[in-house]
C-alpha cells in the first residue's frame, strides 16, 4: 500500500459531538459507540476538512500506508447518502433540524404549569462574579474552602430547581464544551484547584453527547492539579430530570 495522507482520531480526546460527520462528505467518519471513527480508508481523501470542525482537538492529519483514496467509490458514496436522506425526509413526520442532538429542535410538552401569578420570591445562592469559566481568577476569594460548581450553561434553563438543588454553598464556574474555545479551560481549572481548598466538585452537564466534554475538562484538571478531588457528575435532561451518567 502507498504511504499517503489520512486522518487519525485520538479516541480518548474525541466526546461523540459528532460535528465532523456533516464535514466529510465521502462519508469516511461515521459514530461509532459514542466515538467518531475512520470507517473507511479508501474514502478519506487526506485533505482534513474534519479536522477544523473537532472541539476537543481529536483529529489530525498523519502520513501512513493506507489504501488509494477511491474518488469514484467516495463520489457514488455520497449520492447514496444523499438519496437516503431525501427519502429520509420525504417520509419524516416533521424535521429535527439538525443532526446532533445537542441542536436538535423539540418542542417540550409540560404536564403540568403553574396558572398563579402571585408567587413567593425565590432567593438566589449565587455568592460571587463573575460565573463564566474565562472570567473568574484563580485567585478570587471565592473558591477557597468551597466546593465548586463547574456546569454547562444551558443547565440551569433546564433544571427549574437549579439554585436549591445545585449551587447552594458552592463556588460556581460555567462553560460550553461545544461553542466555547475550551484551549484554555483545563488549565485554568488547574490553576484554580491548586491554589485553592476544594474538597469536591460536581459537574453539572446537559443529556447531549457534546456536553460530556466539559467532564472531560474537569477530569484531565484535576489530574493537572497533583491533587486528589472527588468528581460528581450530574447529567440533566432537556425535561429537567436527572439522568445516570453514562460513565
Amino acid at each position: 500500500m502507498p504511504v499517503r495522507e489520512i486522518i487519525l482520531i485520538d479516541e480518548e480526546k474525541c466526546d461523540g459531538c459528532g460535528l465532523c460527520i456533516p464535514s466529510c462528505p465521502e462519508g469516511a467518519l461515521a459514530i461509532v459507540d459514542g466515538k467518531a471513527k475512520l470507517v473507511s480508508e479508501s474514502y478519506c481523501d487526506g485533505m482534513g476538512a474534519c479536522v477544523g470542525e473537532c472541539p476537543q482537538d481529536a483529529m489530525k492529519i498523519i502520513k501512513r500506508e493506507a489504501p488509494e483514496f477511491d474518488e469514484a467509490s467516495a463520489m457514488e458514496n455520497m449520492r447514496n447518502a444523499e438519496l437516503k436522506k431525501k427519502e429520509a425526509h420525504a417520509s419524516a413526520p416533521a424535521p429535527h433540524f439538525g443532526g446532533c442532538p445537542g441542536s436538535r429542535t423539540m418542542v417540550l410538552e409540560r404536564k403540568e404549569r403553574r396558572t398563579d401569578t402571585h408567587v413567593g420570591k425565590l432567593n438566589s445562592e449565587l455568592t460571587q462574579w463573575p460565573v463564566q469559566l474565562h472570567l473568574v481568577s484563580p485567585m478570587a476569594p471565592y473558591f477557597d474552602n468551597r466546593e465548586l460548581l463547574v456546569a454547562a450553561d444551558c443547565v440551569p434553563f433546564a433544571d427549574a430547581n437549579f439554585h436549591k438543588r445545585l449551587l447552594s454553598e458552592k463556588s460556581l464556574a460555567i462553560a460550553c464544551p461545544k461553542l466555547d474555545d475550551t484551549s484554555s479551560y483545563a488549565p485554568k481549572l488547574a490553576e484554580i484547584i491548586r491554589r485553592n481548598n476544594i474538597p469536591k466538585i460536581t459537574v453539572a452537564i446537559m443529556v447531549v453527547p457534546c456536553c460530556m466534554g466539559l467532564y472531560s475538562i474537569v477530569r484531565e484538571a484535576v489530574e493537572m492539579s497533583g491533587k486528589e478531588v472527588e468528581i460528581d457528575v450530574i447529567v440533566v435532561g432537556v425535561d429537567g430530570e436527572y439522568q445516570k451518567a453514562p460513565f
